[in-house]
């Protein structure tokens, strides 16, 4: 190999090259054409002469005497004043511009990769669904945000608020075809016409990790573990987050001693989930409407305030499903090393209705955002749509308040656009050489940003440095005549000529 000339290669030489000595000074000698003769008019002719012609030739209804349309000057055309749309999306909704594109599929990278160790199987599903998937059971507070309309023919549907639905009618769809256990995740776009607020817009991507087939704890304790995987890969620690565990069975059981209807206990989930949303005075007249006793609601809120697992089964007893559950939980959870990360905490419903044992959330320890992700057991949700029931858990993550959580501990990572190459050529006749350079690099699995027209190398060297290339791969005529290409390495300034079918 052989060093280029710094006249190519060195970028402060060749920023001072004017484009014009690029060309030898013949092909700038002015050249003449001779023109016929019958083209050339005897007499100037003026502008009154011109519009007389045309006035003769459009006699006859405006028709030419060859029978033509006239070339006759026709009024200016009329311009009509387009009103600039708002470029701006719709609100509670988000572009994904590179820079923010390149976080998202960080983040989603992560998701994916998570779900992979753990031996997940990825699904999706539709985002437009039928309305009755979510008005079934879902939960009143769904119902009132879901983006429902009529399509063109006579259906119900809307945008899917939520994941899990739509996993419980693909089951029910494959039936006995399904080899249980199932461990599926999903990443999809959700959307609910909701208030927004700091981390909660109206449009956001959620991963969904369930599993189907497994009435054991050991289920919900496995999706917590790889939540907390998921957090260890990120640079978020116990100190940051943890989770607030409990089950729909405490509730349960604490109803069923004032004689309250079974089917009143999902409306008073619903209720109960609102603790830390609205006063507590507003519970109580909430809970009052469903025809609870003023002693059971005084019970319920008293049970509901305790934070100690322990104190719960001085209470239920420990005869109980809804103690012994969460008992193997913590026990599970220092197998599994994540026992410094959750914490008993009775107020933990969740919102949905069609949960029906443990449940839980992650929070963020200094109060500042909202849940950064929930889940828990469903074992009777397939019902509500008319299948049969197989025990079921699983966890909703959504994207946007894990990303506030990252801003605020300085944790964002900073994800650059990346390039292998650049490949230029040095003349314009070269451009079909350096496609071909291109396409050899990248079927070498290598990145190759192809200038595709005519520039400076000054603004190639800004070009490389705005896209982080590693290598700038050159095309002159000088080289190629050789069978080479010349080459950069921009991190270290080294460069040389080398045969293209020896450049990796």
């Amino acid at each position: 190999m052989s060093t280029l000339s710094s006249s190519l290669l060195n970028p402060r030489l060749s920023f001072s090259l004017k484009p014009l000595f690029l060309f030898s000074q013949s092909s700038f000698a002015p050249r003449k054409f001779q023109i016929p003769r019958q083209f050339v008019s005897a007499k100037r002719k003026t502008f009154s002469d011109l519009a007389s012609e045309q006035s003769s030739a459009t006699d006859n209804g405006g028709r030419s005497g060859r029978g033509g349309r006239s070339g006759a000057l026709s009024p200016s055309p009329v311009v009509e004043k387009v009103q600039r749309i708002d470029v701006n999306p719709p609100k509670g909704t988000r572009d994904f511009p590179p820079e923010d594109m390149r976080l998202r599929t960080w983040l989603f990278n992560h998701f994916r990769e998570v779900s992979r160790l753990f031996g997940f199987e990825e699904v999706d599903y539709p985002v437009l669904e039928s309305e009755a998937l979510f008005i079934r059971k879902a939960g009143e507070e769904i119902r009132d945000q879901l983006y429902c309309f009529e399509d063109r023919g006579n259906r119900r549907v809307a945008l899917r608020p939520e994941l899990t639905p739509s996993l419980a009618r693909l089951v029910i769809q494959k039936g006995k075809s399904l080899s249980l256990p199932l461990k599926w995740f999903a990443i999809g776009q959700c959307w609910r016409y909701e208030r927004m607020t700091r981390g909660r817009r109206r449009e956001h991507y959620q991963w969904n990790m369930d599993i189907l087939g497994l009435p054991e704890v050991t289920a919900e304790a496995e999706l917590i573990s790889s939540i907390v995987a998921f957090f260890k890969r990120i640079g978020i620690t116990e100190s940051d987050v943890g989770f607030k565990v409990s089950s729909r069975k405490v509730l349960q059981e604490v109803l069923r001693c004032y004689s309250v209807p079974e089917n009143l206990f999902g409306k008073v989930c619903i209720i109960i989930d609102k603790i830390e949303k609205i006063p507590i005075d507003e519970i109580k007249r909430e809970l009052n409407a469903t025809g609870l006793s003023e002693e059971a609601i005084e019970e319920l809120l008293q049970v509901l305030s305790i934070k100690s697992l322990t104190k719960l089964e001085e209470i239920l007893g420990g005869a109980g499903e809804a103690v012994a559950d969460l008992k193997e939980l913590f026990s599970l959870s220092e197998k599994f090393g994540y026992s410094e990360w959750i914490q008993f905490d009775a107020s933990v419903v969740r919102g949905l209705a069609y949960y029906t044992g443990i449940v839980f959330e992650g929070f963020d320890r200094q109060g500042k955002l909202r849940a950064i992700c929930g889940g828990g057991r469903y074992d009777r949700l397939l019902s509500t749509f008319g299948g049969d029931d197989v025990p079921a858990c699983g966890f909703g993550f959504g994207d946007a308040v894990i990303v506030e959580l990252l801003k605020e501990k300085g944790l964002l990572p900073e994800l650059n656009l990346e390039v292998d190459n650049i490949v230029c050529a040095l003349d314009y006749d070269l451009q079909g050489v350096a496609a071909e350079v291109a396409t050899k690099l990248r079927e070498k699995g290598q990145s190759v940003d192809l200038v595709l027209e005519s520039k400076p190398l000054k603004w190639v060297f800004k070009r490389a440095a705005r896209t982080n290339a590693q290598r700038l791969v050159l095309v002159g005529n000088t080289e190629w005549q050789k069978g080479m290409v010349g080459v950069k390495i921009l991190s270290s300034g080294e460069q040389y000529e080398i045969k293209l079918d020896e450049l990796e």
